[in-house]
Parts: C-alpha cells; structure tokens; sequence
C-alpha cells in the first residue's frame, strides 16, 4: 500500500561517532534538489579549510545554498582561533539558522555540526531547541554531529546514529580527497 507524501516537514538528526552524518545530510540536498525543492545549509564549525562540498554545493545552485559559518576545527592541528572567536561565529551561526527557517524560503534546512557545537560549548541547548520551536511545520530541520542531547532525539521525529567500526585512520592512513574532505 503506497502512501500519499506528507506537506508536513520532520525533524530529522545524524548523530554518532562513526563517519558519514555531512555526508547522509548531503544525499538529502541530492534528492531535494532532483525535486525541484530548496535546501540551505550552515555549516557550524567547517569554515577556513577547503574541502570538497564548497565547490560542488555552487553547482547544485540556486536551489541549494550552502553558509559555512564556522572558524574551522576547534582547538585541534592549525586552529589559530580563540574559543571566543569560535564561540562568535557559531552564535552568528545561531542567528542565520533562525533567519533562513523562517524565512518561508526553503523546504529544508540543515544545520551541519550544530551538536559538536554544543558539545564544545560555542553554543546552548536553549539555542538549539529555540531553533527547533522555530521550524515551520512544513519545513524539514536536519540536525548533524555527534553528541545530540537526549532532548534532541526525543523531538526528532527520524534518528540516525553512526557507528564506527572500522577506519583507516586507526592504521595510519590520512583524510582522502573527495572522500573525507
């Protein structure tokens, strides 16, 4: 029995350690853009590095805008960023979330690294579940990073977790173009 698709947007979370939460939200812009739908990405922590999807997102234009508003990886290899600066910029990552939710402009919205944001305390969970109350009912929020708080999952209505179980990393192997970055 087929069911008829719903006008009502869901709240959707990629969650875990393993490898692959950008990468599930990313298949769902392919999708979205297939059908005509606009999408708005923010990325909450990627920002300074290059990496793939910065270039690639232009060509899925205008239905898709991707904002990389962060300062870059927090406190790890070439981060010449105070917290304070981190903390900026994932606060102004707050502000555009909102404004692009409600905005009537897009059909989905996913908000990329927004719990490792939280994790790193650049941002609240009051500001999350703000976000979350924001949400026009038809529109879909993807919500991606490890560390969802357990209010998170119980709002959303599909959770994903990752799980890793195996990765070159642990033998040696660096970050692959167009694979990881």
């Amino acid at each position: 029995m087929e069911t008829a698709p719903s006008e009502e947007g869901i709240v959707v979370v990629y969650t875990g350690k393993g490898k692959g939460k950008t990468t599930a939200a990313l298949g769902i812009v392919l999708r979205a853009v297939g059908h005509g739908q606009r999408v708005g990405m923010i990325q909450f922590i990627k920002g300074e590095w290059y990496y793939g999807e910065l270039t690639s997102s232009k060509r899925l234009e205008p239905e898709f805008e991707m904002i990389a508003a962060g300062k870059g990886f927090v406190g790890i290899l070439d981060d010449d960023h105070s917290i304070e600066d981190h903390r900026s910029a994932a606060q102004k990552a707050v502000s555009i979330a909102k404004e692009k939710l409600t905005s009537g402009n897009y059909d989905i919205v996913i908000l990329d690294e927004i719990h490792y944001a939280l994790n790193l305390k650049l941002i609240t969970l009051a500001d999350i579940l703000d976000i979350m109350r924001s949400r026009p009912t038809k529109t879909t929020l993807v919500m991606t990073g490890n560390y969802a708080p357990k209010e998170v999952l119980e709002i959303a209505d599909l959770v994903t977790e990752m799980k890793e179980i195996k990765h070159p990393y642990h033998r040696g192997i660096k970050a692959k173009k167009g694979v990881d970055y």
